[in-house]
């Protein structure tokens, strides 16, 4: 996924592009949904082990383990070539393709439109459109959990400096970091936060290298968005707070707590409408939600009953009110600034 790329594409043009299906079924033919289990692709331009793109073929491992799905995936597969994959997928007879298109949005909902009979789940930053009703979108809406890792952070920081590396400034990152810096404030309202992009997905080096700065300028918490983050922070002795994955068996004495992305309600959505034969243009990034069950604050393990009475009696809280719609986190996907 590059920034630029996504951003050379406007929403109007998309919209444009596929109002010429206008005239397409409202949803697929059930005919085309006969077989059990169905036949799913999995398309990543990252490793499987890259923490956004692990939640998606976990989900769909756990899929078909229980025989809901025959899964197949290619990974490491550049934004130039998505399209020619994506067809490549389509021609091979799979029923349900996923995947993330933030880099090639125009060229995969041009594929999209020459396979009707395939439902397309892609993560996205544009919206659905009926037009294309084959094309369903998804993001990782876990500002619930981020923002109850922030409160997290915010009672465990000593200095008040907290440092958070992320990949691209782009609404899927900057709405976690939010979140979490709300939930901090909760604990310090003068809390103050170095912000920084390293403009790329997987470069562990460059995230690590950009947390050893802020350390360096007063941080003694990090926010772990890429990897490389929290190896950083186990170097020098402080403390991290993890994103999407869990990785506190990987650093029991750094990682304080981590938001974690669940994409079995999602996919499982997904599947299930599929078997139907009612998948139709859609935006699942609902699933996400920590009410549908798509995000969790993870189990704190070695770092139980070492966080402050006051926090975890605030998080209880807050996770029993966003679960029942009493109290909601606000979404913002504005690039974060230093503060």
């Amino acid at each position: 996924m590059t920034s630029h790329s996504r951003n050379a594409i406007t929403r109007r043009h998309l919209l444009g592009s596929a109002a010429a299906l206008a005239g397409a079924a409202t949803l697929l033919p059930k005919r085309a949904w006969a077989a059990d289990p169905i036949k799913v692709a999995g398309i990543y331009t990252v490793p499987v082990e890259q923490q956004w793109v692990s939640r998606i073929h976990k989900a769909a491992e756990t899929a078909q383990a229980r025989g809901d799905i025959s899964y197949s995936f290619t990974e490491n597969v550049s934004n130039t070539d998505y399209a020619r994959v994506m067809r490549e997928y389509a021609e091979a007879g799979n029923t349900l393709i996923i995947g993330e298109v933030f880099g090639a949005e125009q060229e995969a909902r041009e594929v999209a439109a020459d396979y009707p009979d395939v439902a397309f789940l892609m993560g996205s930053s544009f919206k659905e459109d009926a037009a294309l009703p084959n094309f369903s979108v998804f993001d990782n809406y876990i500002q619930d959990a981020a923002y109850l890792s922030g409160i997290i952070a915010g009672a465990m920081t000593e200095s008040g400096n907290i440092g958070m590396v992320g990949g691209f400034p782009i609404p899927e990152v900057n709405r976690l970091m939010h979140a979490f810096m709300a939930g901090a404030a909760e604990m310090k309202p003068d809390i103050s936060f170095q912000v920084s992009f390293i403009g790329s997905w997987f470069d562990p080096p460059k995230a690590k290298e950009t947390a050893f700065a802020m350390i360096e300028n007063g941080a003694d918490l990090l926010y772990a968005e890429r990897f490389g983050v929290s190896d950083a922070a186990k170097e020098k002795g402080i403390l991290a707070i993890g994103n999407v994955i869990d990785t506190q068996s990987e650093y029991p004495d750094t990682v304080v707590a981590s938001a974690i992305w669940h994409f079995e309600p999602t996919l499982d959505a997904a599947i299930a409408a599929v078997q139907a034969g009612e998948f139709t243009a859609k935006d699942y990034g609902i699933y996400s939600f920590m009410k549908e069950g798509g995000c969790s604050l993870a189990p704190l393990g070695t770092f139980e009953g070492k966080v402050p009475e006051a926090a975890m009696k605030l998080v209880e809280e807050r996770t029993a009110a966003i679960k029942d719609g009493s109290f909601v986190v606000t979404i913002n996907d504005e690039e974060p600034k230093s503060s």
